[in-house]
């Protein structure tokens, strides 16, 4: 008998057809040796056609018995851990929290399974679909009660905590052991990262580490898939679409109208990592941001959660298009927030106990920031133009005054080269702000950093940074009359490439690739849904005039015309290439170029001039 219709508060409790005595003389034969009864319990517990009336009987008895409940219970107890009360009704619902509540209070030992039952609804229930005589189980996506019934999984768990407070110290592990495989539907994936992030609301103790967990899931998605491969894929739905449009309309006018910009990659990966990013940028949107109004103190300790997991996660990867805009989001809310960053990856950089090839990741991504980040003020990106500028010229006067032969290596000067490529790469894209508001100021401060020292020094930056950086820094400054690189240029092309010693020992070899070639973090960000909150704050790459450009030797291809990114096409591979960034996630990079190198000349220097909050 059910209880549709029936005011359980205020009603007699239903009769209901059992077989066997109550729970408690159940427990009590078992205890004697008679376990008939306590058989029959368990099967009428794990019986799916179970009422609602039955399962609230069997759990008001339960509660009565709970201090009863010990180990030698484990099979009753799993038994109920498996009813389908998540859904049911509400009195359903509630009798069977209680209960939950009444066990892990008395039973300790039973929390963790209590806490992998409710974490294992974190995703849709499964289904089994049968394709061409096979059965395929997934999820079921199209469950209308999911919101319904992931809020009584969070209730469930809070009252779970608030009886044990220790809770939080157990979780991590079910965690991850819950989280689904990357095959798993696209709905069951946002659904269980939906969930995670969720719980952090309320157990704020595990957000560091639910964020490690979730990040380096996603980290995993965006390394597995290249940027060349989202883009071709992407090209080929353009074409098909396109295609369709010719066959079913040969109106010249209606011909010539080109479709909408979908919200659906053409790649069924970077689809899911669209999703998984939308989810993780509107919880750092929520997470800042109370009733509309910005949170300093909760956007600080979200800052330092991220910053963490950029650290352990991101900065050692290589290869990553997206997962590394979650920080680039988060300091657009504030100025102080991206110095904050900038600072972070300015001691990375002139911090000699780092690896090299972390140190050279750092300065890739400050130069890539200072480029690329909208929001960022002219006055900081001089600030750090500064304070780069000036540690190349000490790193160049320590190598003037040491004493030794001093010659173009990469494995020996990484940091220094990627430092050079950094300042470059900036300029290129900034010199037309630094320039716009007073020409006369702005060519004396370029000037006043002295680069044609640096661009002629034995080090020979421009023989080792990417031939796309040098071109496009040289047409600047040579329209500007800065600095003329046209014919150190040329000369690298006439002679041999820079030496990169061998990682297996033994005789140092030249090659043809370049190891600084490797990796732009904050280039143009392909996603569709995550995208629409990214694209108002990236600069995006603005072509020179054919006249501000002149060829050299140097044979690589002039930037396509629809192309963000003049980088387009000139990335060679580095296979086999010493100092191999080295990476968290080693299936399935698409794009091995890596920097590194061993310790350099660093010299200390100061933190960004202007005082930030954190």
């Amino acid at each position: 008998m059910e209880l549709d219709g029936r005011d359980f508060m205020n009603s007699p409790p239903v009769k209901t057809v059992r077989f066997g005595g109550s729970v408690a003389d159940t427990l009590h034969k078992r205890a004697q040796g008679d376990s008939g009864d306590y058989e029959m319990l368990k099967h009428q517990l794990a019986d799916p056609e179970i009422k609602d009336a039955q399962i609230i009987n069997w759990l008001q008895e339960l509660r009565s018995c709970v201090t009863q409940l010990t180990k030698d219970h484990e099979q009753l107890i799993s038994t109920i851990l498996r009813l389908p009360w998540v859904g049911r009704g509400p009195a359903v619902v509630e009798e069977y929290m209680a209960f939950l509540g009444n066990l892990v209070s008395a039973q300790t030992l039973y929390l963790c399974p209590c806490l992998k039952m409710v974490i294992s609804h974190f995703t849709p229930k499964r289904v089994t679909i049968c394709e061409a005589g096979v059965d395929i189980s997934d999820s079921d996506d199209e469950d209308e009660n999911l919101s319904r019934n992931f809020d009584q999984c969070h209730q469930a768990l809070q009252l779970i905590i608030r009886y044990v407070p220790s809770t939080s110290h157990f979780l991590l592990p079910i965690l991850q052991d819950n989280f689904p495989f990357v095959h798993k539907s696209n709905r069951t994936m946002e659904c269980y990262v939906h969930n995670l992030l969720r719980l952090t609301v309320y157990v704020p103790s595990i957000r560091r580490d639910v964020l490690d967990l979730t990040i380096g899931k996603v980290l995993k998605l965006d390394v597995s898939v290249c940027r060349a491969d989202i883009e071709e894929a992407e090209e080929n739905q353009k074409a098909e679409v396109q295609s369709e449009e010719g066959l079913f309309d040969m109106d010249e006018e209606m011909s010539a109208y080109q479709p909408p910009r979908t919200g659906v990659m053409a790649h069924p990966v970077a689809e899911k990592l669209d999703a998984l990013m939308d989810l993780l940028m509107s919880y750092i949107k929520n997470v800042c941001h109370t009733n509309g109004s910005f949170h300093v103190e909760k956007t600080k300790e979200l800052y330092k959660d991220l910053l963490s997991v950029f650290d352990k996660l991101i900065l050692p990867t290589h290869a990553s298009s997206h997962v590394q805009f979650l920080l680039f989001y988060l300091c657009s809310f504030r100025l102080a927030l991206a110095e904050a960053f900038l600072d972070h990856l300015w001691k990375i950089l002139q911090n000699p106990s780092e690896p090299p090839v972390i140190r050279q990741a750092a300065v890739g991504y400050l130069g890539s920031f200072l480029a690329r980040a909208k929001f960022i003020p002219l006055l900081t990106v001089r600030a750090c133009l500064d304070l780069l500028v000036s540690w190349i010229h000490h790193y160049i006067d320590g190598q003037d005054n040491s004493g030794k032969q001093v010659c173009c290596d990469i494995s020996q000067h990484g940091p220094f080269y990627a430092a050079c490529q950094a300042v470059f790469y900036t300029l290129i894209f900034r010199h037309r702000a630094i320039l716009e508001a007073d020409m006369k100021k702005g060519l004396e401060y370029l000037q006043s950093l002295n680069l044609e020292r640096v661009v002629t020094c034995q080090l020979n930056p421009l023989k080792v940074c990417l031939p796309s950086v040098t071109t496009m820094f040289a047409a600047i400054t040579r329209k500007y009359q800065v600095v003329f690189c046209y014919t150190i240029i040329e000369r690298n092309n006439r002679n041999t490439l820079p030496v990169v010693r061998n990682s297996a020992g033994g005789d140092s070899s030249t090659t043809n690739t370049n190891p600084l070639d490797s990796f732009f973090p904050f280039d143009p960000y392909l996603l569709k849904r995550s995208g629409q909150v990214i694209e108002p704050l990236h600069q995006v790459w603005e072509e020179l005039e054919d006249t501000e450009l002149i060829p050299t030797k140097a044979g690589h291809k002039e930037a396509r015309e629809e192309d963000d990114d003049f980088l387009s096409g000139e990335t060679p591979r580095t296979d086999g290439i010493f100092g191999m960034t080295p990476s968290s996630y080693d299936s399935n990079i698409c794009s091995p170029n890596n920097m590194g190198s061993p310790p350099s000349l660093v010299r200390d220097q100061s933190h960004l001039s202007r005082t930030v909050m954190f």
